[in-house]
Formats: structure tokens, C-alpha cells, sequence
């Protein structure tokens, strides 16, 4: 196999992959069996959320029950709708026009009567989207929380437990408004694990975490606080605690990342490769990740185990980087190939892909990157010091200078990361 023939094995994997964790075809088997006696109010938030609206619109099934509502979604995010109207704002942090509509969302829930229903569409990315922040605790402030999370190397479900409790609508606050209506919430998952309290920090479902969690979280990552946010964290008593259950909320996992990637798993063994799925709840440092997959490649490659050449080595899930360098350029995939780059220094027979697979690698352009052998020594004779580029945590320039970075613009889903090693 020649290296353009496998570089466009890997390309066709990843769109395989994105195509699987679409929302199209994915939601008319969790709708209501018969139609709802009362109002229809449609909520939402995430970079897939305008994909599920207009889905949603799609497969409808009861013409006599009207759809209206609203959803946030990332700017240059949005698709055609026809009843739901779709708001664009700022991610990965937080900006005024996602503040304004989540006020709108939380407003359109208040009131509702037992029969209405609200159908709540979740998808990765919406805890920065539906960003309402409670008591006295601006917007600023908790761009300034959000920045330090996303700086911290904090995985996401202690983002998210941080982000709950400084919030007024997540961690199952916007299930609670809209009580006694009941809240259907069909979500697509990008998180470890696939909890639904998780998934944009859980607006609509129940939420475990507590604020004795998010102290210690805000310790344990040495997160600076504006004054603000720790006076309100200081005085939080039980009161202030997110719900812990939820009488009127139902969920559904609509898009799993697992269920995607054995999408791909099967796809990969009809073009006759031999897979090895490691599953989609791979986490930790992405230069971590990047040493144990490269120990593994040199293993396949060597010989020929655990299974034979030519080998997909397919995993998901979402890595960390800790930020050292504020000006640093890169997300977490670009991070782990320059990491595996270094790590397999231009191995012959071995090339990698890997992305996000909402198209957004870190706050870039790119979904992620690629390469392949050759890449090792091209770097060199552009005078690029990959270890060096790692620790400066400029993984972005240089697959940039390699003509190497991976951009697909939006993808209008999330089902995080997907990296792929092709052994030939």
C-alpha cells in the first residue's frame, strides 16, 4: 500500500466515523407515541444542536401539535429550520449573545402547564453555549472560570461539575424551571462515559455532583478564581444545590461515541483491514496517550501482533493538554501526532490521523491532523524541533508548516475525538 492510498484510508475512516454520529436518522425512534396533549417546546444547545433541530422538523410526526422554541448553537454552526429558531454564539468560551439566549430558553420554560412537553436537543459544546451564570457572578467572570478549566488539564466531567454550580439553568436547573411539563432530552454524546449529566453539563437531568466536589476540583487543578465566584462558592449552603432528582425529566442517548466508531470498526474490515478498536473511553495527557499508542504501532509492526498487517488501530475518546504556554497554538489532537511523531521518528510502514470530530481541534481551524512516515525527517529539513514544538505546545505550526493539518469546518455533531493508526 502506497502512502497516498493509505493517507486516504485513514481521510475516509474519519468521514465514515462523522457520518455515523449524525444526527440525521438518529431521533424519530425516541419522539413521543402519540401526540402530546399540550404545547410543544423545543430547547437546545451544542454544536450539533441546529443538525438535531432541523432533524427534529424532519421526522415530526404529529402535524396537529406545533413545534416553536429555540437552540444555541456555535457560530457558523447553523442550518435551515423552519419552526425552531437557531441562535449562534461563542465557543469554547462563553460570549453575551449565548448568554441572551439562554435567558430566552430559561424564560420559555417558566409557566408551562402537566400536558406541555419540552423536548431538550444536547449535544457537545453546550455548556459554554447555554451560559447563564447564577447570583451575583457575571459573564466575565465565568469566561475567566472557563478559560482556567480549559487551561487546567481538568478532564470534562470536572469542567462540567465547576460549570453546574455557577450556573442558573445547567445541572438539571432548566428540567426544574419547566416542571410540572414533562422534559424530554435526546442528546448526543461526547463525553467518557456517555453520562447524560455530563453532556452539556446536564441542564435537564439530575445532577450527583456537589459543591464540596467543585472545591475540591478548583484545589486540586490550583484554579484561580475572580472574587466574585469564591464568595459565591464560600456562602453556597444546600439551597443553592443543583436538583438531584428530577420527577418530570426523561433522557436518551440518541449517538454514542462506541456506537459510531463500531460503525467505522465494520466499515474498515470491508476495505480489509484488520481493526483493533480500543474503545472510545481513552483519556489522559495526550502525550501520554500518544507513547502507550506508538508502543503498540511498533509492536503490530514488528510483529505482526495482535493482529496482522495492514492493522487499523481505532480508538475515541477525549485527551487533556495542560497549557504551559499561554500562546501556544494546538488542541489536544494535534498534540498527541506531534507526540507520536516524536515518539515513532519517521517508522516506516506507520501513518495517523486524528481529530475532533466537531471539527474544531482546541479553538483552531482544524479538526486535527495527520501524517506519515516521511513527515518525521520533513520536519527536520524545515528546521522544526518536534520535542521542542511538544513542550512549547505549538503542535499546531507544525503540522501547519507540513501542509499537514486536517480541516473539515463544521461537522454540526460531537462525538469527540476519534484517532486512527494505520499500520502497513
Amino acid at each position: 500500500m502506497h502512502a497516498q492510498q493509505a493517507l486516504q484510508l485513514l481521510q475516509q475512516c474519519f468521514q465514515v466515523t462523522l457520518d455515523a454520529a449524525s444526527a440525521q436518522g438518529k431521533l424519530s425512534d425516541f419522539l413521543p407515541k402519540q401526540a402530546p396533549k399540550g404545547r410543544v417546546v423545543v430547547v437546545g444547545a451544542g454544536k450539533g444542536a441546529a443538525a438535531m433541530a432541523a432533524e427534529l422538523e424532519r421526522v415530526w410526526p404529529y402535524t396537529e401539535v406545533a413545534l416553536s422554541g429555540l437552540v444555541i448553537t456555535r457560530y457558523e454552526h447553523a442550518c435551515p429550520t423552519q419552526y425552531i429558531e437557531v441562535v449562534e454564539a461563542s465557543h469554547p468560551v462563553p460570549d453575551a449573545a449565548g448568554e441572551a439566549a439562554a435567558k430566552r430558553i430559561l424564560a420559555s420554560v417558566q409557566g408551562l402547564q402537566a400536558d406541555d412537553l419540552v423536548i431538550a436537543l444536547m449535544s457537545g459544546g453546550a455548556s459554554a453555549l447555554l451560559s447563564l451564570p447564577c447570583a451575583d457572578i457575571s459573564l466575565e467572570d465565568k469566561r475567566a472560570v472557563n478559560k482556567a478549566l480549559l487551561h487546567s488539564g481538568a478532564p470534562i466531567e470536572h469542567m462540567n461539575a465547576v460549570r453546574k454550580h455557577l450556573s442558573a439553568i445547567k445541572g438539571g436547573r432548566l428540567a426544574q424551571a419547566a416542571a410540572p411539563a414533562q422534559v424530554l432530552t435526546l442528546a448526543i454524546s461526547d463525553v467518557v462515559g456517555d453520562d447524560l449529566s455530563v453532556i452539556g453539563s446536564g441542564p435537564t437531568v439530575p445532577d450527583a455532583t456537589t459543591f464540596d466536589d467543585v472545591k475540591r476540583i478548583i484545589n486540586q487543578y490550583d484554579i484561580a478564581l475572580p472574587t466574585a465566584v469564591a464568595a459565591y462558592l464560600q456562602a453556597a449552603t444546600a439551597a443553592d444545590e443543583t436538583p438531584k432528582a428530577l420527577p418530570n425529566s426523561t433522557a436518551h442517548l440518541v449517538v454514542t461515541p462506541n456506537q459510531a466508531l463500531l460503525h467505522t470498526e465494520a466499515w474498515a474490515r470491508e476495505q480489509g483491514l484488520n481493526v483493533l478498536y480500543l474503545g472510545d473511553q481513552i483519556s489522559g495527557e495526550s502525550k501520554e496517550v500518544a507513547q502507550v499508542m506508538a508502543g503498540i504501532a511498533k509492536h503490530i509492526a514488528a510483529q505482526n501482533l495482535p493482529i496482522a498487517k495492514p492493522a487499523l488501530l481505532l480508538s475515541g475518546g477525549e485527551t487533556t493538554v495542560t497549557v504551559k504556554n499561554p500562546h501556544g497554538k494546538g488542541g489536544r489532537n494535534t498534540a498527541f501526532l506531534l507526540a507520536l511523531v516524536e515518539a515513532l521518528q519517521g517508522q516506516e510502514g506507520i501513518y495517523a490521523l486524528a481529530a475532533d470530530t466537531d471539527g474544531i481541534d482546541g479553538s483552531e481551524d482544524n479538526a486535527g491532523a495527520w501524517f506519515e512516515p516521511a513527515s518525521w525527517q520533513q520536519g527536520k529539513d524545515f528546521g522544526l524541533d518536534a520535542a521542542q514544538m511538544l513542550q512549547q505546545d505549538l503542535a499546531y505550526g507544525y503540522f501547519e508548516a507540513l501542509n499537514q493539518l486536517l480541516v473539515t469546518g463544521p461537522t454540526r455533531t460531537n462525538i469527540n475525538d476519534v484517532r486512527a493508526l494505520l499500520i502497513v
